[in-house]
């Protein structure tokens, strides 16, 4: 078995107890941006991975659903962010430097753009990675949108007078949480195996949110991210899936069908009983 994983601070809750030894998982972990996850598991390279939202709506029929766990937010989600030097209702016809990391996340914005505050901008992609911060400041570019871990480093840096937080935009359009990434297997991959690596993160997570000062406090010193940052954001996230992040997580799905963004499909869900 091979599981996908995400890097950033943001992964931490659920991987940190099998990072650490303490939730052993019978699978291979193999590391990369939601980007990447989603095409290696699209190709069959991995049994079971974290990726975006929108690669499960995409591919709703070659995958399982795993049921309690995901990465959303219900209001801010401090991590993906849309920074300008204009409001975005000034927006337009600008060009937004959007990330190649999540296509969640860009979609997410498009809708926002389109339905919500009615503007028409066009989009480039560019690595933002906190590798390519001093790049990005160097570029000054207005507006950009910049996710995970370079996001709370870009945004440290006060560098832009409007920073716009998609999670909260979402919850005041619908009033529902956003779910960003779930966890997803290959409906060709060993039902007792995808139960198995399922049962192993759940108890990792269930590991993670008890030790939230001690992984904050780790990613801090990884990231650079100050600890008290680590902690509140992580503190804010919902690493669940339950009814009200289904309706959050359909309501998103329906309006990317309504603009034939996605196929009509169904949730599917992999029981770990």
């Amino acid at each position: 078995m091979k599981l996908g994983r995400i890097p950033w601070i943001n992964a931490d809750p659920v991987y940190g107890a099998i990072d650490r030894g303490h939730v052993r998982v019978r699978a291979e972990l193999v590391a990369g941006t939601a980007a990447e996850l989603n095409e290696l598991l699209a190709a069959g390279e991995l049994d079971v991975s974290v990726v975006s939202a929108v690669e499960y709506a995409r591919n709703a029929g070659a995958y399982h659903l795993l049921p309690q766990l995901a990465i959303s937010c219900d209001g801010p989600v401090h991590s993906v962010l849309l920074f300008s030097r204009r409001p975005v209702a000034e927006l337009d016809g600008a060009l937004v430097l959007t990330t190649a990391s999540s296509r969640t996340s860009v979609l997410l914005l498009d809708l926002l753009c389109r339905h919500r505050w009615r503007v028409r901008p066009r989009t480039a992609e560019v690595r933002a990675e906190p590798a390519d911060l001093d790049r990005l400041a160097a570029l000054s570019h207005d507006p950009v949108l910049v996710i995970g871990d370079a996001a709370l480093l870009l945004r440290a840096r006060d560098a832009y007078p409007h920073v716009t937080d998609l999670g909260q935009a979402w919850h005041a359009w619908t009033g529902l949480p956003f779910v960003f990434a779930v966890w997803a297997a290959r409906r060709p991959a060993p039902a007792a195996g995808v139960r198995a690596v399922h049962e192993a993160l759940l108890a990792s997570r269930a590991w993670g949110l008890a030790h939230l000062d001690l992984l904050a406090a780790d990613a801090a010193a990884r990231t650079g991210v100050p600890a008290a940052t680590c902690r509140a954001y992580l503190g804010e996230l919902d690493y669940s899936l339950g009814p009200r992040h289904l309706e959050g997580l359909g309501a998103f799905f329906h309006r990317l069908r309504a603009d034939g963004i996605v196929p009509p499909g169904t949730l599917s869900f992999i029981s770990a009983a």
